[in-house]
């Protein structure tokens, strides 16, 4: 690959580390899909793609491709795959349409803080952290002050199992015009 952050090429790698690459990626694809930018989801997507190929090309037999569950059904293999490529392009499509985060509609814009409180309070004052994650990276507010409204004296914002809760302090510092509790 001409981009050094792809790592070795796959065509490069030991067996050993084809197969440890390659588990390791499949691993990390869940994390990557749910809290990676988009920049980071395309390469992992293509990484973990190239690594795919190469273990392909080197063990077809190990995989449904190449035995036992090698399609007898041709053209019910390619109405799969076209569904799959279809899946692949609606969610490429969907990343596309996300708001430019340069214009001054786009969120994040405002206050960050103010709009990640205001979030959380939109949703009965509790968010799954993954959602509150999601919403922090959506207007913008940087790791560091948001972990700063949990360190806060008053907290801001509390834990409460796998939720994210708004405290009373955060409460009053969305009524508070000025912004400060």
């Amino acid at each position: 690959m001409n981009d050094n952050t792809q790592g070795v090429p796959a065509s490069e790698l030991s067996d050993e580390e084809l197969e440890t690459q390659g588990k390791s990626a499949h691993e990390s694809r869940n994390w990557v899909f749910l809290h990676g930018s988009a920049e980071q989801f395309a390469h992992h997507t293509a990484r973990m793609l190239e690594l795919e190929r190469e273990y392909l090309r080197r063990y077809p037999k190990r995989t449904w491709q190449g035995s036992g569950g090698a399609p007898t059904d041709l053209a019910q293999t390619a109405a799969s795959w076209r569904e799959t490529v279809r899946g692949v392009i609606a969610q490429l499509e969907a990343l596309v349409e996300l708001p430019d985060p340069q214009s001054d509609d786009a969120p994040g814009t405002a206050d960050p803080t103010r709009a990640f409180l205001q979030r959380l309070a939109d949703n009965g004052g509790r968010l799954n952290k993954l959602e509150a994650h999601q919403a922090a990276r959506e207007v913008g507010l940087d790791p560091a002050v948001r972990a700063d409204l949990y360190r806060a004296d008053p907290q801001l914002v509390a834990t409460d199992g796998t939720d994210r809760v708004l405290t009373d302090a955060g409460r009053a510092r969305l009524a508070d015009p000025e912004g400060a509790a």
